[in-house]
């Protein structure tokens, strides 16, 4: 399958000037202004697959808002190629936006002062919407977004929840191949963020749409992606599977240990001398002596079945739990220590 979206050494460099204190600060950068260049997108390259759902994540200022812009055709790139569906967003964008909707969290593209249903009316004779589709879309949008009940109200009048429901609606209206999300879910509350993923994994399922989801609620990315792309500084720091990100050092595997006799310190530590200790210690609150042992491991390296396997060699287990590494502290190692993946794990 051909990718529908390419992106291949995509660079963006914004040329600043910046302004000295004071009045005779003003009438120096007349004369001579300190002029430098910020590079926002740095050599970016990734494809992807018609009907992915791709989390497109990074810390303020990283470069993804520009990558975005660039994707949508708002900005032309420094240097880099961008295709979308064959097009070439910012020379072709009079066609191309027939084929993309956006969603902007904090921005509307709803009428302000106008009825939900009359900005729906308007974007259908914009992107020439045929009447029998039209009903179609609104039926599958009230099904799954229930926005039947505030359709006649102006756009102002709708809480955040409302009108990001109705904003969803608007920007899959006319069927766009793509579509961009960014911060779809930001202040929402819970129910209404709950809402809001649910439509976007229908919409993926029935519509075929392809949607790129810049957020940094890394929640919606769990519950919505597979695959991730993490920039920071402008650079491409991992592309891949989230499946494959969570790989890494972070899983506890707590175990809970009957022991035939109270052990010694001495004796604790040696029996557990073959695990990684994050702590161990005995109790014995119903005088059956305890070993409380935590193993810290790396799937990439191991797994919980064979740390099971050498402790049950030995001891009788009396209870285990098993936890994961949040995506946020996967996310937050990446940006501490400048993890790069290997070539492989590029797209």
């Amino acid at each position: 399958m051909a990718p529908l979206i390419t992106v291949q050494r995509l660079t963006k460099d914004y040329h600043l000037t910046d302004r000295r204190e004071g009045v005779l600060g003003g009438m120096v950068d007349l004369v001579r202004p300190q002029k430098r260049m910020l590079r926002a997108v740095d050599d970016v390259s990734f494809t992807i697959d018609p009907g992915e759902m791709v989390g497109y994540i990074g810390a303020n200022g990283a470069g993804k808002s520009t990558t975005i812009k660039m994707l949508t055709g708002i900005l032309t790139p420094t240097s880099g190629e961008v295709r979308v569906g064959g097009l070439v967003p910012y020379r072709q964008r009079q066609s191309y936006t027939r084929h993309i909707g956006v969603v902007f969290g904090q921005r509307t593209q709803l009428w302000w002062d106008l009825a939900v249903v009359e900005s729906f009316r308007l974007l259908q004779r914009i992107y020439e919407v045929p009447e029998a589709r039209y009903r179609e879309q609104m039926t599958f949008f009230n099904e799954l977004l229930g926005i039947d009940e505030f359709l006649h109200q102006p756009v102002r009048k709708l809480s955040l929840g409302q009108r990001m429901r109705c904003d969803l609606a608007a920007a899959l209206l006319h069927e766009p191949r793509v579509l961009f999300l960014d911060e779809p879910t930001i202040g929402l509350d819970v129910v209404a963020k709950e809402n809001v993923r649910g439509f976007l994994r229908q919409a993926r399922e029935q519509l075929g749409v392809t949607v790129i989801l810049t957020t940094h609620d890394l929640t919606d990315i769990e519950q919505l992606c597979r695959r991730i792309i993490i920039i920071d500084h402008g650079k491409v720091m991992y592309n891949g599977l989230l499946e494959d990100l969570r790989r890494g050092p972070g899983h506890k595997l707590r175990l809970c240990l009957d022991l035939a006799e109270p052990v010694a310190p001495a004796e604790l530590q040696a029996a557990c001398a073959h695990l990684p200790v994050e702590w161990a210690e005995t109790e014995g609150a119903d005088r059956t002596p305890v070993l409380r042992h935590c193993a810290l491991f790396s799937r990439s390296e191991t797994n919980a079945a064979t740390i099971l396997a050498a402790v049950l060699a030995a001891h009788r287990l009396r209870d285990m739990a098993l936890t994961e590494p949040a995506i946020e502290d996967v996310v937050r190692r990446i940006y501490r220590e400048g993890l790069v993946p290997a070539p492989e794990a590029l797209g």
